[in-house]
């Protein structure tokens, strides 16, 4: 901004308010010192050099602005400040405080220099415009190095965190130091237990769910994951955030066994997808049971067509009704009344299918061990629609 005066030209001004640059800097920085508390280090020499530099070149380059308003400016100086407040762990109201503080030093230093200057109001008032336009650059270009710098800080803390869930999921899992060492690296603090969500829906239509802070997320991995700590107390908190998402929540284990809870939440899952278990979210300890039977399919199936051979020449309808009478009368009891009420027949029609199981089962219903493994085939029979 050009300043206007009757008497004086734009450099006869600035040479006589660079002799005064000493003083008003002191001035600043007692100002800055006194009413900022972020900024009181009165026994840290080496804090107030660096607050003297940064007023002084704030000065100078305002004077070179008026001297030449057509020059270059290099906002990087005050980028350098913004990513310092940052580094401090700040926010910018310190810093803007500090800059309006410096500002109403000036214009009061410019106040009382004006009539020995000659300068008339209109080019005072030029002066104080173009202090307050310079203000809001330096803000501007503080701004811009702060957020530089919390955008670069946020992505190093991501990447650490990222690393640290891939020695996590490591097998086998890594040392414990090197653990400690990247979780304290990332902000993170090491949990007693964790649990493994397991995430499908991926390669575009997937939705980034809002997680609470501490949960390290590996969305970007081939099968995207998450990782939560303490989850007894997030359940309600991961309720809300995966809502609507098709995943399977791991059980909690310990630390060192996160790669299992992984491994089981991946499995219900894949079950889910094929229909065995529910759609959406699912929590393995809902389903241990179904699980740990699908576990070995090759096995179950072996077992099947041992423990299911007495059923094998009958119809399938046939095959389907003393299945599921049968899994009825070994998961609730022998009564036919319960039996029938479970599956919502009548009595007599329960007591004629056990005499007709009795025929062709004979005293192998009496083992507990043969009763056990027909349950086990049997279950799985259900969950995949009877066919088993």
């Amino acid at each position: 901004m050009a300043i206007r005066s009757d008497t004086r030209t734009p450099a006869d001004v600035v040479t006589t308010l660079r002799q005064g640059i000493g003083r008003v800097s002191t001035e600043v920085i007692e100002e800055i010192q006194a009413r900022i508390p972020e900024y009181a280090r009165p026994s840290d020499e080496a804090y107030i050099k660096v607050i003297r530099m940064a007023v002084e070149q704030a000065i100078y380059g305002f004077l070179d602005r008026i001297e030449n308003p057509d020059a270059a400016w290099d906002p990087e100086p005050f980028r350098m400040i913004g990513r310092g407040e940052a580094a401090e762990g700040r926010n910018l109201e310190p810093l803007q405080t500090a800059l309006r503080l410096g500002a109403r030093v000036g214009w009061r230093r410019l106040t009382e220099i004006a009539e020995p200057l000659g300068l008339s109001p209109q080019s005072l008032y030029d002066l104080g415009e173009a202090i307050f336009v310079y203000l809001d650059q330096l803000a501007d270009a503080a701004a811009e190095g702060f957020d530089e710098a919390k955008a670069h800080a946020a992505g190093e803390i991501e990447r650490r965190r990222t690393r640290l869930l891939d020695l996590l999921l490591s097998r086998p899992p890594a040392g414990q130091e090197a653990i400690a060492d990247l979780a304290k690296a990332a902000g993170w603090r090491l949990p007693k237990t964790v649990a493994c969500v397991a995430l499908g829906d991926q390669h575009g239509a997937y939705r980034r769910p809002a997680l609470p802070p501490d949960v390290l997320t590996g969305l970007e991995r081939a099968h995207p994951c998450l990782l939560v700590p303490d989850p007894r107390g997030q359940g309600q908190a991961m309720d809300v955030a995966l809502r609507g998402l098709k995943a399977a929540i791991g059980p909690a284990v310990p630390l060192a066994s996160a790669s299992t809870s992984l491994r089981w939440a991946s499995e219900a899952l894949e079950l889910s997808t094929r229909g065995v278990l529910p759609r959406g979210l699912l929590r393995c300890a809902d389903h241990m049971a179904t699980l740990v039977v699908f576990k070995d399919e090759e096995l179950v199936d072996a077992l099947a067509e041992t423990r299911l051979a007495p059923l094998a020449h009958l119809r399938p309808t046939q095959q389907d009704r003393l299945a599921e009478t049968l899994l009825a009368w070994l998961r609730h009891g022998r009564g036919a009344g319960e039996v029938a009420a479970r599956l919502h027949v009548h009595p007599q029609t329960v007591r004629y299918r056990l005499r007709q199981l009795e025929e062709l089962y004979g005293d192998q219903l009496a083992d507990p061990d043969i009763r056990f493994e027909l349950e086990i085939v049997l279950r799985a029979r259900q969950a995949l629609g009877g066919t088993t």
